[in-house]
This record gives structure tokens, C-alpha cells and sequence, in this order.
């Protein structure tokens, strides 16, 4: 008990308030164990700022950073692309093109895609609008976990390697990770992204169990099994940051 104190106090608060020029921002604090300094992200999904404490760091020290780097804080939130909530109306991409999202209520179903005569994309949405937010919530995630887990298994089968399990999350760091056992973990927000780009997650992922590290053995491997790297690399670059809008209020 004493021991799973030092890292998470009872009476610890999970967030500090700081004041940067007129406007005061929430930041939700963690405290993790192998940190061995105080360190701030923003989380883009959440549109937040998160503080990670060592073990041992206390309150006081912990919003004296905050505060030292409000002006970071204020920026990188400023930055951040406009949210685009899924509602009727919203267009949204899917595998990179865009589909307007219709709210169909007296149809049957959940969610399904349609062309319009014009050629526009709709992404069609059935039952109550309270429920057309989860409901293409979970399309999205479907899609990509059937998408990923296609391209993970080719790749896997071209390296003569197993993948033991995919799972799809919403993470904010990166786009997927890797562990030695062979399970594999990506961001739903690829299915976003025009298909060259999942293909390439896949396979970067899937070469991890190969060479668990990116070193330029590493490299060489992926580039076997994907003609793409340089290409989604530079789209990723250039467009990811804008996947993260996506699903999120206002």
C-alpha cells in the first residue's frame, strides 16, 4: 500500500489551473513512475494540456512548471486545427475522401455510404440524432480495425512473422505501436487517411516485429514490404495533425 501511494496520492488533485495573459487553462496531471523530470504535451484529441510528474515531485514544483511554460501552453493549444464534430452536415474524409454526414432518421440500419447523382460522398446515419455521434464513432473504428488488420496480416505473411493481436485506439502520440509478443495497437484516425497511408502504419508496425527498433536494418525492411514510405511519410508530415479534429466538440 505504501508503495502504490508514492505514485498516486488519494488527496492529489488531477488537474492545475494556470493563468497565462488573460485566459487561465486546465492542465490534467499524471505521474508515472519511470519519470525522472517534469515534462508538458498537449493531447490533441482532448484539447489539453497534460503534465507528467516523477514519483516523487510535488504539487508546488509541479505548477511552477505549468506556470514557467504557459506561454508554450497558450501556443500549442492556440495552434491546434479547429475541432469538426460529427454531426449532420459535417464533411469528414474517409480513407481520404470526403463524405458529408447525413442524418437519416426514419431509415433502417446504422451506418452505411451512398454517392449522390452529383458524385458527392454521403456518409449516412440512422436512428436518433442523439445516438449519430457514437454511431459513426464506432463505423469509423469498424472500418479501420477491418482495413489494419487486412494490411497488418499481408505484411506480416510476406516477413513470415504473426501478428497475435490488433487493437484500435484513439492514441495521441503516435499512430501505432508494436510489442515483442506480436501485438499490434493503432489509431482508429487512419481510416481517415487515404489508404497509402494505413498501408504504410501497417507495415511499419508489422516490421517492428522484425527489427524492434528503426534502425536503418529496420528501414530497409519496411521499404520491402511498402513502395510508399517517403510518400505517406510526407503526407503524414504535412495533413496528420488534422486527423485529430475530427470527432471532437466544439
Amino acid at each position: 500500500m505504501a508503495r502504490a501511494l508514492l505514485y498516486r496520492r488519494p488527496a492529489e488533485p488531477s488537474r492545475l489551473l494556470i493563468k497565462h495573459g488573460s485566459q487561465i487553462y486546465s492542465v490534467r496531471l499524471r505521474r508515472h513512475r519511470r519519470a525522472r523530470r517534469y515534462t508538458l504535451r498537449i493531447h490533441p484529441s482532448d484539447r489539453e494540456a497534460i503534465l507528467t510528474m516523477p514519483p516523487r515531485g510535488t504539487l508546488a514544483e509541479a505548477k511552477d512548471f505549468a506556470q514557467r511554460h504557459g506561454g508554450w501552453i497558450a501556443a500549442r493549444l492556440g495552434r491546434l486545427p479547429k475541432a469538426a464534430p460529427f454531426q449532420h452536415g459535417a464533411v469528414i474524409p474517409l480513407r481520404g475522401i470526403a463524405h458529408r454526414i447525413v442524418h437519416r432518421a426514419g431509415e433502417r440500419g446504422t451506418v452505411w455510404t451512398e454517392t449522390r447523382d452529383s458524385g458527392e460522398r454521403l456518409l449516412c446515419v440512422a436512428g436518433g440524432l442523439e445516438y449519430l455521434d457514437r454511431r459513426v464513432h464506432d463505423f469509423l473504428k469498424r472500418e479501420a480495425r477491418q482495413d489494419l488488420q487486412k494490411a497488418s496480416l499481408r505484411h506480416a505473411d510476406a516477413l513470415g512473422v504473426k501478428v497475435r493481436r490488433i487493437s484500435i485506439r484513439d492514441q495521441s502520440s503516435r499512430w501505432g505501436s508494436c510489442t515483442s509478443a506480436g501485438s499490434l495497437s493503432f489509431s482508429w484516425r487512419l481510416i481517415l487517411a487515404p489508404p497509402f497511408v494505413l498501408d504504410y502504419l501497417a507495415a511499419h508496425e508489422v516490421a517492428h516485429l522484425v527489427e524492434m527498433n528503426h534502425s536503418p536494418r529496420f528501414w530497409k525492411v519496411v521499404a520491402r514490404i511498402c513502395k510508399h514510405v517517403e510518400r505517406a511519410k510526407k503526407w503524414l508530415d504535412v495533413e496528420g495533425n488534422d486527423l485529430h479534429r475530427y470527432g471532437i466538440q466544439d
